[in-house]
């Protein structure tokens, strides 16, 4: 692979890695060990979701990553991770949203799981881990961590980004002087990562936002969202990034932890129609459309806060799975999954920089 100028920008600079490609961090479960070491040993950013594991296991996956590269890989965490509505989610509330779902059993009478205490690790106890391995880089959503934390990154030698949906988002990440940015669009797959305002009103897509967000910061830009060939790469360097940040490519190929059944439905007519739902988890995302959506669209206000919801969506997963019903579950996807050709990691991260020479040629 002869490196060409493209290759070249702020992000590879900053990040020391030799390509401006961010494989995006798989929250729910869905990054792995493979895929990360993979991504990284081949020049770009590897990137390992920490959001559904506890500090001890950050700990572990952060070393057992470290074995396979020796390049810079980065963790991202969910700055705030329990919903201010969680207060006003009574045992009535969970029982309502189990009727919900219960006709989706067929009447296999099967007790869904009562309301769980257990909410899952908490994003303070999460943080420590990340100030104890200081990974190369730690990035972030749905928030912005404190100034203190951001000044232990700075002496710990990680460097910091943070995710925006807006212009607004943008600028206060720079205010707060993280290291870079990650704007990512309407048509990404996952969660709409906003924080200054509802998911709902942040919704621009990713060739709209990367030029404003330029326009009105100076640090590295990643953009994120419906890029899932050269063509998308070329086009938001083109508007002012200095990377990119590739997700549903990354998670359909072998080395994701995405279940079998998610990575088929990728490369199915069925991940030509995704949506926007608070079903997956409680907070907004975009999945492929099925007809639990698609049925249960106008239900959405008595869907659990996260990570509730998430905890339920889980339990009832397996359910399906158990009892032959798997097309029922959620799965997550971009906008650009009609675009997928490769199902290996090693292939997809090849065949993009190919690509980009010879468009640069």
């Amino acid at each position: 692979m002869k490196q060409k100028s493209w290759a070249k920008t702020r992000i590879t600079e900053l990040l020391n890695i030799k390509y401006p490609i961010v494989q995006g961090p798989f929250g729910g479960g869905l990054s792995s060990v493979a895929l990360t070491s993979t991504v990284s040993t081949l020049g770009g950013l590897g990137s390992f979701g920490g959001q559904h594991y506890s500090a001890s296991e950050i700990v572990e996956f952060d070393r057992a990553i470290r074995r396979l590269t020796d390049k810079p890989f980065n963790l991202n965490l969910w700055v705030n991770d329990r919903d201010e509505q969680l207060a006003n989610f009574d045992k009535d509330r969970y029982n309502k949203l189990k009727q919900i779902f219960t006709p989706y059993l067929d009447g296999l009478e099967i007790p869904l799981e009562e309301m769980p205490n257990d909410l899952g690790p908490k994003y303070e106890d999460q943080l420590q881990a990340i100030l104890e391995i200081k990974p190369p880089v730690f990035s972030f959503m749905f928030g912005i961590p404190s100034e203190e934390v951001l000044e232990a990154c700075r002496r710990n030698g990680t460097k910091t980004i943070g995710t925006a949906t807006t212009v607004e988002e943008a600028i206060a990440l720079e205010k707060a002087g993280v290291d870079a940015i990650v704007a990512t669009g309407f048509e990404a797959g996952g969660h709409r990562a906003s924080f200054m305002s509802l998911p709902d009103n942040s919704l621009t897509g990713t060739f709209a936002l990367i030029p404003q967000i330029a326009d009105n910061t100076s640090i590295p830009l990643i953009a994120a969202g419906g890029i899932a060939d050269a063509r998308g790469i070329r086009a938001a360097f083109a508007l002012g990034a200095d990377a990119v940040q590739i997700g549903t490519a990354f998670l359909a190929t072998s080395q994701s932890n995405a279940i079998p059944e998610h990575k088929e439905k990728l490369f199915s007519d069925d991940a030509k129609y995704s949506t926007l739902t608070r079903m997956l988890t409680g907070r907004l995302s975009r999945v492929v459309k099925n007809k639990l959506t698609t049925e249960l669209k106008n239900s959405e206000h008595l869907f659990a806060p996260y990570p509730l919801q998430r905890i339920f969506m889980s339990s009832l997963a397996r359910t399906f799975v158990e009892n032959q019903k798997s097309e029922y579950n959620i799965f997550s996807s971009g906008q650009s999954a009609p675009l997928l050709k490769h199902k290996d990691a090693t292939e997809l991260f090849l065949s993009l920089v190919d690509a980009m020479n010879k468009l640069s040629s």
